[in-house]
């Protein structure tokens, strides 16, 4: 018995990127599903309750041409992108940052100037941003403090976010600019963002119920009379421009300024997407040891400690567990990298503690980690197809 044509477009709306074109090439009834555009939105949307599958890792240093895709285990048949776009953006472009199947990107050219670009691995297809001129005048000279967010119900449109830097020296106010896929024009946002006197790390931002997390980094070069002489969160307000401090625990801060000593921290999303009670997390690792805590409420700075665990503890067979980096991944599972090795931990429930390999890298010593999900969803307006 044959099944309707609506009934087959419903279960095949619910697959990975990956999976639908596997179908496209050996089905000939499905062949034609995923180049209409109401598939690629519906399939899009229902995504957007699905969890991340694989994630991107490439060196911290831009200059090095390598980006590699990784599938969680149980997820390695069905999720990924074709060989030959990884091959075309290890060798032009650096990913900045992921959202339900969109990633952003620039070129890494040192000779040209900065080049801004969404595209989709799985459908092949990408679209420039226009370049905003503070990028344009200085670029190669300045980092790129962006996110990108797939996260509306609004499937065939998407927001990035780019913070500039008014200040050349101490760097204490931002400009927050933001470009609208469908509208294909940056507004500037009516207040600005001020972080306070730390360095921010712009690479671990969070965004959650309409605010935009940040933490600073841990470096010791203000005096104890500071008020910024412990790191901590900054949170940007999109709705009405507000920049708040938020205290980090108590114990996250012990220690982080000791000579001699490695400490440092990271903020993911907290809880699956089902979970009303979503937040954000802490990660702290110094020397060799992951503390975790999730943030239970903004207004106290209250936190509460989910693990402590050295990272030798976790059972690895390496020899070398240098922890090179490290995220949180679908609101409870810890990602690390060693030199050779990519590790998963479980934080909740059935898989609280349990330790998997997840694959081998090559990426070298510092990595960024960040997470993708293969989804058909649409770049925007301009598109063209990837030269890959």
């Amino acid at each position: 018995m044959e099944l309707p044509q609506d009934i087959l477009l419903e279960i095949f709306s619910w697959l990975p990127g990956k999976s639908i074109c596997k179908f496209k090439s050996c089905c000939m009834s499905f062949s034609n599903f995923p180049e209409e555009v109401n598939f690629k939105i519906k399939q899009a949307r229902n995504l957007l309750k699905m969890e991340d599958t694989c994630f991107f890792i490439q060196p911290e240093q831009k200059c090095k041409k390598i980006i590699e895709l990784h599938s969680l285990p149980k997820e390695k048949q069905s999720s990924g992108v074709p060989n030959n776009v990884l091959k075309f953006l290890s060798s032009s472009a650096s990913v900045l940052a992921s959202s339900n199947g969109l990633i952003l990107c620039c070129n890494i050219s040192d000779h040209d100037p900065i080049e801004l670009f969404i595209c989709n691995p799985i459908t092949k297809s990408q679209c420039f941003i226009p370049t905003p001129e503070s990028l344009q005048e200085n670029y190669r000279k300045v980092n790129i403090n962006i996110l990108l967010d797939c996260s509306n119900g609004c499937v065939d449109d998407y927001k990035v976010y780019l913070f500039e830097n008014t200040m050349e020296w101490s760097p204490t106010c931002y400009i927050c600019k933001v470009y609208h896929g469908k509208e294909g024009v940056w507004k500037t946002m009516e207040k600005s963002f001020f972080p306070g006197s730390r360095n921010i790390k712009f690479d671990m931002s969070v965004l959650h119920n309409g605010v935009i997390y940040f933490i600073s980094d841990c470096s010791p070069y203000f005096g104890r009379s500071s008020p910024f002489y412990m790191p901590y969160i900054v949170s940007y307000n999109l709705e009405h421009g507000m920049s708040t401090i938020l205290r980090l625990p108590e114990e996250a801060t012990k220690g982080c300024h000791e000579n001699n000593v490695s400490c440092d921290m990271g903020i993911f999303k907290w809880g699956k997407l089902t979970n009303q009670n979503q937040s954000i997390c802490l990660v702290r690792l110094r020397e060799c040891v992951f503390n975790v805590w999730f943030l239970k409420d903004c207004e106290s700075s209250s936190w509460q400690k989910v693990l402590e665990v050295r990272v030798k503890a976790l059972g690895l067979k390496e020899k070398d567990l240098d922890v090179r980096g490290f995220m949180v991944m679908n609101g409870d599972l810890l990602i690390f990298a060693t030199e050779n090795k990519v590790y998963s931990c479980g934080l909740s429930g059935e898989r609280f503690m349990m330790v998997e390999e997840i694959c081998s890298h090559n990426c070298g010593y510092s990595i960024r980690l960040i997470p993708y999900l293969d989804t058909l969803r649409l770049c925007g307006t301009n598109v063209e197809t990837m030269p890959c």
